[in-house]
């Protein structure tokens, strides 16, 4: 079998080990009494969703929880990162579900029964549809609604979580969601996306408040980090990856941790921007006691003569993975050390995903997945011995699982799935994982 290099005695005895997942992507929404989502709304206009795939079934996750749990106990691994629905708790957004509610009281007690850490994301991207309808993102409500949904689920399993994040990935809630559409709900539009940028921060934020108010501990942000770099030498380039860097990267650890956002960014966004949306950084910088980074790639941005932001990707020359996103381990180091450098000083950091898609038989022996693990993970450890401080490391994903518009086709587990089985298999990667883990 392929081995790591790395062992779990190279890391302080304290660094967390993981694996995340999220809820609409395994659970089978279809199950348990879960409202509708804007999610279902999404895969069932033709066009949006490879074969108009969507989470009904997904992993059964929903009933086969304690045999995934055991996988991630059996990995060696210290924590579960998973989401919670909150159209499953709340399946018309506001009225509570108690068989919901149940799944996942349920679902915390097996974690702790198998020594693993509930880390908790409140929020991956499953909006129930009756609040989309209301305007969803774009509704200035939806911050006062996700306060609700965080005091109702928090509530009842907030005592026994280890770590909790209102919302994974803001700028795919709001960017790649209503600027580029192509995730739920779907919109090309300028004004949803300044909207939706701006409060998708003052929800994260009010539930912050609100689980402070209940009493939790060890509350973080998760955001999500592409690295830019100019597809040339010229200035244009080097000004169209900075504007780039400021809407995907800056834009929303700026808003949290110094009360402002980019000014390349707000040259575009400032006029479409909500009523009093400045007055809300009181909210929105809810002091943190971690920040989460997602990676995964860089890209290489060219500018055009389109109107604002003006730019294209370009492909670059690197190897890629099944998204065709270049596999680019540097990055990773760089946004380490940036984010604690300019943004979170001594605040503890987690990777909180990073992984690639792969596809592969049951049987095969995943090389690519090891090799693309074994270069982050020795990048995130040279963030470590550069004064970074980097207290854990979660692998995206456990499972093979619904990979929203591109539905079932690619592949980030380090469980095999098959999809009309629903069989879980070990990879060669998630093996070689167990034993690294072990010495």
């Amino acid at each position: 079998m392929t081995k790591f290099s790395f062992s779990r005695s190279d890391f302080p005895q304290d660094f967390i080990w993981g694996a995340a997942t999220s809820s609409y992507q395994i659970e089978g929404h279809a199950f348990g009494g879960a409202g509708p989502t804007h999610w279902d709304t999404f895969a069932a206009t033709p066009g949006n969703v490879v074969r108009a795939e969507n989470g009904d079934t997904a992993c059964d996750h929903y009933h086969r929880y304690e045999q995934d749990l055991d996988l991630i106990k059996d990995a060696g691994l210290d924590a579960y990162r998973f989401s919670t629905s909150w159209a499953r708790v709340m399946p018309d957004g506001k009225a509570v579900n108690p068989d919901g509610l149940d799944f996942y009281d349920r679902l915390t007690d097996a974690m702790l029964e198998r020594g693993l850490k509930p880390c908790a994301t409140l929020y991956h991207w499953e909006l129930p549809a009756a609040l989309a309808v209301q305007g969803g993102w774009q509704n200035r409500d939806v911050a006062k609604w996700f306060g609700e949904f965080t005091h109702t689920i928090m509530g009842k399993i907030g005592d026994r979580m280890h770590s909790v994040a209102p919302i994974n990935e803001p700028w795919c809630v709001g960017w790649l969601s209503h600027f580029l559409g192509h995730h739920a709900p779907g919109l090309r539009d300028i004004r949803a996306t300044a909207h939706a940028m701006h409060h998708v921060m003052l929800a994260h934020g009010t539930a912050i408040g609100v689980m402070r108010d209940l009493g939790l501990k060890n509350l973080g942000g998760v955001f999500n980090m592409e690295w830019a770099t100019p597809a040339d030498d010229s200035p244009e380039a080097a000004r169209a990856a900075e504007l780039y860097d400021g809407y995907y990267n800056h834009f929303f650890l700026s808003g949290v941790f110094k009360g402002r956002y980019p000014d390349t960014v707000m040259e575009g966004l400032g006029p479409h921007m909500p009523q009093g949306w400045q007055d809300d950084f009181n909210v929105i910088q809810a002091p943190l006691d971690w920040v989460g980074v997602n990676y995964y790639t860089r890209k290489l941005i060219a500018p055009n003569t389109d109107p604002w932001p003006s730019h294209e990707e370009v492909e670059g020359p690197l190897p890629k993975t099944d998204m065709a996103w270049e596999i680019y381990p540097q990055g990773l180091y760089e946004f380490l050390k940036r984010t604690a450098d300019t943004y979170t000083g001594t605040l503890p950091l987690y990777v909180t995903e990073n992984g690639m898609a792969h596809a592969c038989p049951a049987e095969d022996v995943d090389q690519p997945r090891i090799d693309y693990l074994q270069a982050h993970i020795a990048m995130a450890r040279k963030a470590m011995d550069d004064g970074v401080p980097l207290k854990g490391y979660m692998i995206w994903s456990l499972l093979d699982n619904y990979e929203w518009a591109l539905g079932y086709e690619k592949r980030f587990g380090l469980v095999h799935v098959d999809f009309d089985t629903l069989k879980r298999t070990p990879k060669a990667s998630y093996q070689a994982l167990a034993a690294a883990l072990k010495r």
